[in-house]
């Protein structure tokens, strides 16, 4: 329980600072949106350079390391071989560019890595993202559903809000929306706490911050085109909006 301009708020985000990991490192949120713009020549490496350089920052991080004995024979040889280094073996990613897995729904998880594969007769995919099309395209339907049931089955290790004014804001939104410009309450289909309904819309609490905000930015920009309501909202929203619902979304539990 909070006072903001002499009135009650209820809050209930996480913070970095209130956590033994708050000095790990993050990247901006002006950074993070290179993830919504729309290709450029030399993207593609500047992608890749920084999918290494994730794989680099998790190892050196000490993430969650792979299970041994009996619990080893339940992790999928796709996610050791291909995801794990970039999501962890657990789906608890240590980059921000990198979203956690971990106790995402399933169908949801299914869609989008159907989303990132080139469409039937060559068209462009729904999520625009070379790193993650060249997996997804080279995954078979059994596969693609073995990684998304694993990933749906561990345990999220959430993130934390960073900013509390600015978290405040994205609390106001996240709870109520904006009348003014017809963007609905995110919790109208995310739920008060961020978890989402399976099969129908993904968890976000707890996600990092950085990659909700890139998330909104790809809808806003286009470059992310498997949600019509997404897309609808998210150009509507300001730069400052995105960057508070996703401070938020980061300590909601």
């Amino acid at each position: 329980m909070s006072r903001a301009s002499g009135k009650r708020v209820l809050y209930n985000p996480r913070f970095a600072a209130d956590r033994p990991d708050a000095a790990r490192p993050r990247l901006s949120f002006e950074g993070c949106m290179m993830h919504g713009i729309k290709r450029v020549p030399g993207l593609i490496r500047g992608v890749v350079v920084i999918a290494a350089a994730s794989i680099a920052l998790h190892a050196a991080a000490q993430g969650t390391p792979a299970p041994k004995g009996e619990s080893a024979k339940a992790v999928p040889a796709i996610v050791t071989q291909v995801c794990a280094g970039c999501h962890g073996v657990d789906g608890n990613s240590v980059a921000p560019i990198n979203p956690k897995l971990a106790a995402q729904h399933p169908d949801y998880l299914q869609r989008q890595l159907f989303s990132y594969r080139t469409k039937d007769g060559g068209g462009a995919p729904d999520r625009a993202n070379p790193i993650m099309a060249g997996f997804a395209m080279m995954l078979t339907p059994e596969q693609v559903r073995e990684v998304s049931v694993y990933y749906a089955s561990q345990k999220l290790v959430p993130s934390a809000a960073r900013e509390k004014e600015l978290a405040f804001l994205g609390q106001k939104i996240y709870r109520g929306g904006i009348a003014a410009k017809g963007i609905p309450a995110c919790s109208g289909c995310h739920g008060p706490t961020g978890a989402g309904i399976p099969a129908e819309y993904p968890r976000i609490g707890g996600q990092f911050a950085e990659y909700s905000a890139a998330q909104l930015v790809a809808f806003r920009q286009g470059t992310r085109q498997n949600s019509v309501q997404m897309s609808a909202i998210a150009e509507r929203m300001s730069d400052a909006e995105i960057k508070a619902v996703a401070d938020y979304l980061a300590g909601l539990r």
